[in-house]
């Protein structure tokens, strides 16, 4: 198994993961660098997954469909219509020997999925629900379904590479540091991202372990994150109100 993160747009991500002579294709906003990986690799396209219908995730979709020997996977959302082949919460899929979980994870839009390969090691492939020490903006979603949302890819295994469609990780990381100041884990992997990143390459795949030390958005429960919510207005000390209050709080943050 082979995974690649293909730069498309300012900040995207199009994630491709390879078995063999076979490619699986994750959001394609744009059609371009995954043609040119299926050229310098010999590839067949045989699978997109698509996890919401928003156009730097799906305007690839016709230009790769005449190289596709599979299907399109997306979600039941009249805006995706003839565009994927809709699939739903809690199934399951097969592609290249592994099982392919379906979760629903509302919150960025109300059809949202994120899909969960059984591989070696996991993988999660979230699209804009979770980022690297962030999440994604509320546009047709609440605060409480983002909340639940980001509590199920919890509940997969620590060791799962997260594969967000963009590369926010810095950014999120200055949110972070304000929201959580004395978190030491933050400043050290602020650095080794500014590394990478310098030397051109991708801070993604996360792990959820890593995000569950950083991640403000995760940690709605510790007690310096709680005070930063209640500071910003959260209604309680419940964690999902901190969350509400704390992804209103990143709205504004510059």
């Amino acid at each position: 198994m082979e995974l690649l993160a293909l730069p498309a747009f300012a900040d995207n991500y199009v994630w491709m993961l390879i078995q063999g002579q076979q490619a699986l294709v994750v959001d394609p906003g744009d059609a371009s660098p995954v043609l040119q990986a299926l050229a310098q690799r010999g590839l067949t396209l045989g699978g997109i997954l698509v996890t919401h219908h928003h156009a730097d995730h799906v305007d690839g979709l016709a230009a790769l469909r005449p190289h596709l020997q599979g299907a399109v996977w997306g979600p039941d959302d009249s805006r995706l219509a003839g565009q994927v082949q809709p699939v739903h919460d809690g199934d399951t899929l097969a592609w290249g020997g592994w099982a392919v979980s379906v979760i629903g994870v509302p919150g960025h839009t109300r059809s949202h999925l994120a899909f969960a390969v059984a591989a070696d090691p996991p993988l999660l492939f979230c699209g804009d629900t979770l980022f690297s020490a962030g999440c994604g903006r509320l546009f047709e979603g609440t605060a409480a379904q983002m909340h639940d949302s980001l509590q199920r890819l919890m509940a997969l295994p620590p060791e799962t590479l997260v594969c967000c469609a963009h590369e926010y990780t810095l950014s999120n990381l200055r949110f972070a540091m304000a929201a959580e100041p004395d978190n030491a884990a933050l400043a050290s992997h602020r650095q080794w991202v500014e590394a990478v990143r310098a030397d051109g390459r991708p801070s993604l795949p996360t792990t959820l372990a890593q995000e569950r030390q950083i991640n403000p958005f995760l940690r709605c429960d510790q007690p310096a994150l709680v005070a930063s919510g209640l500071a910003h207005g959260a209604a309680s000390d419940r964690p999902d109100d901190v969350f509400a209050a704390l992804r209103a709080w990143k709205n504004e943050f510059r």
